[in-house]
């Protein structure tokens, strides 16, 4: 029996994944990745680095991808409370430029399968959080490339009702729009 429960979106091949929590009063303990189960999903992926990063409220960090080393990341929030999002940059797909975008918390303990071939963000809604991520691949500096967090086309629905100022690297404040990226996935 799966300890995970694998939740298809309406973007082939990106996935919501919930946890089985196991709790009592002492707390609870949960497996947030096994190879078994998410093969038997048909998710086959290799993990080859983790990676955690801690921000405060209105970061917002992305929309990253890897041009010629793209990663699939297996996401989740440890502390507080992220809007997540997911764009797919893969040209064959018929899905192209659209995106998707989830709530993770520590609360909920959903996770969020981001395949090879999107972009990737989140924005920082709870006073801090802290972020945890597997990748199919390693970071490349090199290779870095990203989409503006607001491009118009894509129309990423950004919950800022409580955010008193957007908070980006100076990166990501000079990306281009999907249009004028030019991508090859």
């Amino acid at each position: 029996m799966s300890k995970f429960k694998f939740i298809r979106t309406d973007i082939e091949d990106l996935y919501i994944i919930e946890p089985v929590v196991f709790g009592d009063q002492r707390g609870y303990f949960m497996e947030t990745y096994n190879a078994k189960d998410f093969q038997e999903a048909g998710l086959n992926m290799v993990f080859v680095q983790d990676n955690q990063s801690k921000s405060r409220k209105g970061v917002l960090r992305g929309l990253h991808f890897q041009y010629k080393h793209p990663q699939g990341k297996l996401v989740r929030v440890t502390k507080g409370e992220v809007f997540d999002v997911a764009v797919d940059l893969r040209k064959d797909s018929k899905t192209y430029g659209k995106c998707y975008g989830i709530i993770l918390s520590e609360e909920n303990k959903r996770q969020f399968y981001v395949p090879e071939g999107f972009a990737h963000g989140f924005i920082v809604l709870s006073e801090e959080a802290e972020f945890v991520y597997k990748c199919t691949d390693y970071y490349h500096p090199e290779d870095e490339g990203g989409i503006i967090w607001n491009d118009p086309t894509i129309g990423v629905q950004w919950p800022l009702e409580n955010i008193e100022e957007v908070l980006l690297s100076e990166k990501d404040k000079k990306w281009k729009t999907l249009e004028e990226t030019e991508i090859n996935f």
